[in-house]
């Protein structure tokens, strides 16, 4: 039956798992449209349930990701190449950042570069310090670096290592299953693996959907800041019509046609904005400030990595860590296998070691500029300014608009705040483009490259993140930035756990392909009571290492040196 079904539309994918994915988001936008009240109320009671019993193992399984990553580079396994050995890099380092960029947080950095600042600013998260003051201004600097630094990329690097190993180095469809061989064997590819499959897909598209709903909030409050557009959820739902019809038209274009140059020519008018708000603002506070943010990240990290708020200070602050920390890692979570996949697919080539610092360093040290210089220059409107922004963003709730308020303390605000909406459009293009390629790539098994699927479907899944994105906003009961919240928390449950059966799978993998360490090899001292004896030992040559020699089995021995073997 699904085989028909498939053949009848022209698919060229597993109808299994393709079927089953496509069944359960439309018995969920169909579910939610008829009874959106009934659906909100059962995301909500279990994401309470979650946030409240369940926010430490999010903190500190982030934290542990981190430390995972950081020991797996710097190992032994750290020169494993992620493809064949020897084999070069497929993008260059500045293509690859551009890519990294804009499939990963570059939506994020829109949303939440004004609104979180100054939300901590005006309401410092652990409490002990005056609102508003330079102390909460140094806390909120930290808190928001904590949320989209090292932890948040943390998240994409671990899936996005594993994918590439398994694809790339044990030549396995590009698909979730294909992480646990170690662990199921052959059964990754029955009925095991392809329920894993189907979850992980399910998971990906509402995750996908979250930021597309995010970057959709921000889209309507720009229209309505630059043209007076109402904000509504029969806009959103428009602005989501013509930006998805837009990304399924990059989707059609490919990669490097399509994603490559939009993601070039956004980071290229990300840049531009970053610029420009350093040169016309207060040039030399945003510079002293970013530096000096980066200081207070990395002395607050250790504290902040396992933070859980034992003793909030007061009961307002109590369930602070649930709707932000909690939140954003159960978000980042779920749409991890799509950012992972999509960044194992540019990164073929790299070794652990380079993919790790790589993935953690470059995006993240643009995030530390990003938030240093506009988390400051917020800062300063509020301290030295006119002001209103806390107003705006706190007091009246208008996060979406953040962005908007604050540049309307610059020059040319109408033309930039066009500028930063054509940023967040192309950055809504990328997520959907590049994940609709990475979803119809773990649905299939195939690698778009190698054997390219039919356009239209690749399409499909492009419409249904679209379609998932408008319903959480629209037709849930609570809509907008609560129902996004309360959805994703739930999803990215089953996605956590699964990230620490990843790092085991992933080791177990790499300690199979790589074999054992021969043997440490020592010279061997007699006694050295006096100086001709201690010159006697040594000048003794250290031995020839001995022990068993790494070669490719079943490759004939013809006394030539074999630059595969490695006696270390």
């Amino acid at each position: 039956m699904s085989e028909r079904i498939t053949r009848a539309l022209r698919l060229r994918t597993d109808p299994g798992i393709f079927l089953t994915t496509v069944a359960v988001i439309v018995a969920f936008v169909v579910v939610t449209f008829l009874a959106g009240d009934w659906v909100g109320d059962v995301f909500g009671t279990a994401s309470g349930w979650i946030m409240t019993n369940l926010g430490w193992f999010y903190i500190a399984g982030v934290s542990i990701f981190l430390l995972f990553l950081l020991w797996i580079a710097l190992s032994r396994f750290g020169h494993v190449r992620l493809g064949a050995d020897g084999e070069e890099p497929e993008h260059s380092t500045a293509a690859w950042f551009g890519m990294l960029f804009a499939a990963g947080i570059g939506t994020i950095l829109m949303f939440w570069g004004v609104a979180e600042p100054i939300s901590h600013f005006a309401t410092p998260p652990r409490g002990g310090v005056d609102p508003g003051s330079r102390e909460a201004a140094q806390e909120a600097m930290a808190f928001t670096l904590y949320h989209f630094g090292l932890h948040t990329w943390t998240i994409f690097a671990l899936p996005a290592l594993a994918f590439a190993y398994f694809i790339y180095k044990r030549k396995m469809p590009p698909r979730v299953s294909s992480i646990f061989a170690p662990i199921l064997g052959n059964r990754v590819y029955g009925p095991i693996g392809k329920t894993i499959d189907v979850v992980a897909l399910v998971g990906t598209v509402f995750g996908v959907a979250t930021s597309v709903g995010l970057g959709t909030l921000q889209i309507n409050a720009g229209l309505n800041e630059l043209f007076g557009i109402a904000v509504s959820p029969v806009v959103q739902v428009l602005v989501i019509v013509v930006v998805t019809t837009i990304a399924c038209i990059s989707v059609a274009a490919g990669l490097d046609k399509g994603i490559k140059r939009l993601s070039t020519l956004n980071i290229a008018l990300a840049v531009a904005l970053l610029v420009f708000i350093v040169v016309t603002g207060p040039t030399l506070f945003l510079l002293k400030g970013t530096v000096e943010t980066f200081g207070v990240y990395a002395s607050t990290l250790p504290e902040l990595a396992f933070w859980n708020n034992v003793f909030p200070a007061n009961d307002d602050l109590a369930t602070w860590q649930n709707t932000w920390t909690v939140f954003y890692w159960a978000w980042t979570i779920t749409w991890s296998p799509f950012v992972g996949i999509f960044i194992a697919r540019i990164s073929r080539g790299r070794t652990i070691r380079q993919f790790v610092f790589g993935v953690l360093v470059l995006p993240v040290a643009f995030s530390i500029i990003w938030f240093g210089v506009f988390g400051m220059a917020s800062f300063d409107i509020e301290l030295n300014g006119p002001g209103g922004l806390v107003e705006a963003v706190v007091d009246d709730g208008d996060i979406p608009g953040a962005l908007f308020a604050f540049l309307s303390n610059y020059p040319l605000a109408t033309l930039v705040s066009g500028v930063a909406v054509l940023i967040v459009v192309i950055f809504f293009t990328t997520s959907v483009d590049s994940a609709a390629m990475v979803v119809d790539m773990m649905a299939s098994g195939e690698d778009d490259t190698v054997a390219p699927s039919p356009v239209h479907q690749r399409i499909i899944w492009g419409v249904l993140m679209g379609a998932v994105a408008a319903t959480l906003l629209a037709g849930t009961g609570t809509g907008g930035l609560s129902a996004l919240q309360e959805v994703i928390t739930v999803i990215g449950l089953p996605f956590f756990v699964m990230g620490f059966v990843m790092m085991y799978s992933l080791v177990k993998g790499i300690s199979a392909d790589l074999g054992e360490r021969p043997p440490t090899v020592t010279r061997q001292w007699d006694r050295a009571y006096s100086p001709e004896e201690f010159e006697k030992n040594e000048t003794t040559p250290s031995p020839e290492p001995i022990g068993p020699l790494h070669r490719i089995p079943g490759e004939e021995d013809d006394g030539a040196p074999n630059p595969l073997r490695s006696s270390d």
